[in-house]
């Protein structure tokens, strides 16, 4: 494991070095990894505010605040179980969402092909496609396992158009990059367009826990929930950053107001059982919109480094294929 472990924050001060994602090695050719962090820094599908383009370096900025330690999880040191290191981002073309979404996938697609687990920063929510697409080649369709205040499962936006972050899911189930029937969405709140905005995922085949239900039920049962639901399958994770509520997460895309709030948020997230992880993304940060301290941008490292302790206690109980 030499070579793959974060610089020491107890020897060399945390405002040194390179802006890597807590400090880890950058990904060289012919590394043999687990994992690895890459920023998928587009937002051009986005339907209002822009400004997720900048979500990976500020969630990289911030995630110098993490220690390798997850007490939550048997006090696991996430870097000692998994090879890991930043891959840097990938490229897009600004504007040009459809070149971008190719661009993206290609290089999501090389990780994948060597067996590497990516953990992806957004970006807004329309990289996730070009993700569940890469991991699907490999893997067949996935489960999805979705943290968001809205179902991104639009038939389309603005003239028609079929690609951007208000259709990710739709296409992806269309696409057959995942399995909506053992998939679940969950964090769904607020008004709506339609009537049918929520509906629509059921009529897909997606689950749906709205916000209250998951509050009702607590971090416990809605883990139970995820964990029946997705079974032994090959798993992705996408966590919007508008599922939690804009009073602890302002600097996000669409904000939306009365969801959980960090604490409650993260309570969830380290109630998820093992699974078999094969790819996860930390969408949808928006440095542009975001309080003081960069608070979003911390919560986002936040929950990348618990999807990481996610994935490693997975590959040790033999879920992580």
């Amino acid at each position: 494991m030499t070579g793959f472990l974060p610089v020491d924050a107890l020897d060399t001060p945390r405002f040194c070095g390179l802006p890597t994602f807590m400090r880890l090695p950058q990904a060289q050719a012919g590394d043999s990894l687990d994992a690895a962090i890459i920023g998928l820094p587009s937002d051009s599908g986005a339907p209002y505010r822009t400004g997720a383009r900048f979500g990976p370096g500020a969630i990289r900025a911030m995630s110098v605040m993490l220690r390798p330690i997850n007490p939550y999880r048997d006090h696991i040191n996430v870097f000692e179980r998994l090879r890991i290191a930043d891959a840097g981002d990938a490229s897009v073309v600004p504007g040009y969402l459809e070149e971008s979404l190719e661009r993206l996938e290609a290089s999501l697609s090389s990780l994948v092909d060597q067996g590497i687990v990516p953990v992806s920063l957004g970006g807004d929510h329309s990289v996730s496609l070009p993700a569940i697409c890469a991991v699907a080649k490999r893997h067949g369709p996935v489960s999805l396992v979705h943290f968001d205040a809205h179902s991104d499962t639009w038939r389309s936006y603005f003239a028609g158009k079929q690609y951007s972050a208000g259709t990710p899911f739709r296409r992806a189930a269309e696409e057959k990059g995942l399995d909506p029937f053992s998939s679940i969405q969950i964090g769904m709140r607020g008004s709506l367009f339609r009537a049918d905005d929520v509906s629509q995922s059921v009529d897909l085949g997606f689950e749906v826990l709205t916000t209250d239900e998951t509050l009702d039920m607590g971090p416990t049962e809605t883990a139970r929930r995820i964990a029946e639901r997705v079974g032994d399958r090959p798993v992705y994770i996408t966590f919007d950053l508008d599922f939690v509520d804009p009073s602890n997460a302002p600097g996000v895309q669409t904000p939306e107001a009365g969801g959980p709030t960090s604490r409650e948020t993260l309570a969830l997230l380290r109630a998820l059982k093992p699974m078999n992880i094969v790819g996860c993304d930390v969408v949808e940060a928006n440095p542009l919109y975001d309080g003081p301290g960069q608070i979003t941008a911390l919560l986002g490292a936040t929950v990348a480094l618990e999807l990481l302790g996610l994935i490693a206690v997975g590959r040790e109980a033999g879920a992580n294929g």
